[in-house]
């Protein structure tokens, strides 16, 4: 984790200009921190199978916090859900002013793809790892589940429903992290689609916290704005709080099983990242 804050610190977007508050705006939200949750699941993954290529996957990480950073700052605008505050710190429409936050969520997203493309590693890696990741964060993906919670807001889903729209909006960035780790050190296609429904499911039962949060902390107590999703499908307006407490419990026991089915190596790259976000809605 240490490894790749000090990355990220030392590799903030940088730019040549006479612009006030540019480059003080792409890195506010990235330096604000965060779980860090995605890059480590990547990190963790090379450390495990070949920890000769963590230094050169810190670049990737990075890419893939840049797509996280990005999804959130656009999340908290004005036109979308108007969220005064993120990561604990103001949102950066609040700190600059809209079309600032607009455009460095536009420049984190553009330049991502170029941290990929010019990252240490061989070219059809790298090629397999922009195919994933745009897949997953694009107009199929991230980017679609996005559209759907915004349009069917005061409109309530039915649970499948409400399911594919946090698959796409939240889950696929986390299986997708997860992918691109085993696809930079070689496992195996089965593996990688193993590993991807994993993620789909993680991403899932991190959404159904998520939203089990927002009912129950305070803005100050989460980091973020909460109680902000009255109009919104989310698990709790479905299902309630304990039935979605029950729901977050019983897709963590179904993660544990699956879990115990991979090879050692992957449940050590894996354990302290499950110890920390999968166990805690286990009723013991």
């Amino acid at each position: 984790m240490n490894q790749f804050e000090n990355y990220l610190k030392n590799n903030l977007p940088t730019a040549t200009s006479f612009h006030p508050h540019y480059e003080e705006a792409m890195g506010a939200m990235l330096l604000a921190g965060g779980k860090r949750f995605r890059p480590m699941l990547l990190l963790s993954i090379v450390e495990a199978y070949e920890p000769q290529l963590v230094e050169s996957s810190l670049r990737v990480a990075l890419a893939i916090e840049y797509i996280h950073t990005y999804s959130l700052v656009h999340d908290d605008l004005p036109a979308l859900d108007n969220a005064s505050l993120r990561r604990g710190h103001p949102t950066l429409h609040t700190i600059y002013d809209e079309r600032t936050a607009i455009l460095v969520g536009d420049g984190l997203n553009t330049d991502a793809f170029y941290l990929l493309a010019t990252s240490a590693l061989r070219d059809d890696v790298k090629i397999k790892l922009i195919k994933i990741l745009s897949a997953n964060a694009g107009i199929k993906g991230m980017v679609l589940g996005q559209a759907i919670d915004l349009y069917f807001e005061k409109k309530e889903l039915r649970l499948d429903e409400v399911k594919f729209l946090h698959i796409h909006k939240t889950a696929k960035l986390i299986a997708t992290s997860i992918v691109m780790g085993a696809i930079i050190v070689g496992l195996s296609q089965k593996e990688q689609d193993s590993l991807y429904q994993f993620g789909l499911d993680l991403g899932l039962l991190f959404q159904i916290q998520d939203d089990i949060i927002d009912e129950t902390q305070t803005t100050q107590e989460a980091g973020k704005t909460t109680n902000n999703d009255e109009d919104k499908n989310s698990f709790i307006k479905i299902l309630g709080l304990d039935g979605s407490v029950e729901n977050a419990n019983d897709l963590a026991n179904k993660l544990q099983s699956t879990f115990k089915t991979f090879e050692p190596k992957l449940q050590t790259a894996l354990s302290l990242l499950m110890e920390k976000y999968l166990y805690r809605h286990i009723k013991g």
